[in-house]
C-alpha cells in the first residue's frame, strides 16, 4: 500500500510514524511548549533524530470545550513553521479545517491535509480538490470540539464512523481525487465514550474493508487515562500500546507525540511480523 502526498510517494509497508507538534499555546497535553516558531522548529528536529516519518503541525487546539482561534491567529502560528519544515526532507502534514490555511501551507509546499472536520467545513474541499497531488486525512467527528464531550454519540460507533469515512471520500472522488490520496482516521476522542474509543480499536480492522490508509490518534487521549488513571503527561505507556495495537489491526500510520518511545515498540513487533510465518502474522 501506498500514500500519495503532495511531494512524497509514502510506502506503508510497515506503519509509519506522524510526530505531533502543536503550536498553540493551549493544546491538551503539550500546549505553549513549542508555541515560538523556533521552539516548533527545534522539535521537529528532535522528532526526526527519535525516528519521525512524519511531522504533523498544528495552530490550533482540537480539545474538548475549546473556543476557535481566528484565521489570522492560525496563519501567524502556522506559516512561519511550515516555511522551515518543508525543508528537513520529510512530508508535512498541516492540522487544520480552515480553507485559506490549507491553500497557503499547500502553496508553501506542504504534503498532507489533516483535517478533523473532513472537508466539511466553506471552501475546504475546494482547495484539495485543485491541488494535483496533496494527500488528505479525513478524520470523523462527532458534533464540535467545543460540545462534542457533553452529548456523545450514541450506539455502535464502528458502522457509523465506516459510514462517514465513506460518504467523505465518495464526495472528494467525485471531484477527481485518487483513492491513493486519501486517509481515513476514525477520530479517537472526538464525540465518543471511553467504550466507543476502545470498540473502535477493538474491531479496527472492519475500517479496512475499503483499502483506506488509515490513521490512529490515541496519544496521550483521555480515554487512556480513565483506564489507567494516569494524568495526561503520564500516559507514555499506555499511549504507546494504543499505538502498537492500532498498528497490529491495521493502521498504516500513528500520530504521536511519544516518538522515541512509540518507534521502538514498533521495530520490535516488526521484527516478530517478519519472523512469523504468515500464517501467524497479525495484518
Amino acid at each position: 500500500m501506498r500514500w500519495q502526498t503532495s511531494r512524497f510517494t509514502l510506502d506503508l509497508d510497515r506503519p509509519l510514524v506522524m510526530g505531533i507538534v502543536n503550536v498553540t499555546p493551549d493544546s491538551f497535553s503539550d500546549g505553549g511548549h513549542f508555541a515560538s516558531t523556533r521552539a516548533a522548529l527545534a522539535h521537529c528536529e528532535q522528532l526526526l533524530r527519535e525516528g519521525a516519518d512524519i511531522l504533523d503541525v498544528g495552530g490550533e487546539s482540537t480539545r474538548p470545550g475549546i473556543a476557535p482561534v481566528s484565521m489570522e491567529d492560525e496563519l501567524a502560528r502556522v506559516l512561519p513553521v511550515v516555511r522551515e519544515a518543508v525543508k528537513l526532507g520529510v512530508p508535512v502534514s498541516v492540522d487544520t479545517y480552515k480553507a485559506q490555511v490549507m491553500r497557503q501551507v499547500l502553496d508553501l509546499g506542504a504534503d498532507i491535509v489533516n483535517d478533523v472536520c473532513a472537508l466539511r467545513q466553506p471552501g475546504a474541499l475546494d482547495v484539495v480538490a485543485a491541488h494535483p497531488a496533496c494527500a488528505i486525512c479525513l478524520m470523523h467527528m462527532h458534533g464540535e470540539p467545543r460540545t462534542m464531550q457533553r452529548a456523545p454519540m450514541e450506539g455502535d460507533a464502528v458502522p457509523q464512523v465506516l459510514a462517514f469515512l465513506r460518504e467523505r471520500s465518495a464526495v472528494l472522488r467525485e471531484r477527481g481525487v485518487a483513492q491513493d490520496r486519501i486517509c481515513w482516521d476514525p477520530g479517537i476522542g472526538f464525540g465518543k465514550t471511553v467504550a466507543q474509543n476502545f470498540a473502535l480499536l477493538a474491531r479496527q480492522r472492519e475500517l479496512l474493508a475499503d483499502g483506506h490508509v488509515l490513521l490512529a490518534g490515541w496519544s496521550r487521549k483521555s480515554s487512556l487515562g480513565t483506564v489507567t488513571g494516569a494524568p495526561v503527561h503520564e500516559r507514555v505507556p499506555a499511549s504507546v500500546a494504543a499505538a502498537l495495537l492500532a498498528a497490529d489491526r491495521g493502521a498504516r500510520v500513528v500520530r504521536v507525540h511519544d516518538v522515541r518511545e512509540t518507534v521502538a515498540a514498533l521495530k520490535v513487533w516488526g521484527a516478530m511480523q517478519s519472523a512469523a510465518g504468515p500464517q501467524e502474522r497479525s495484518t
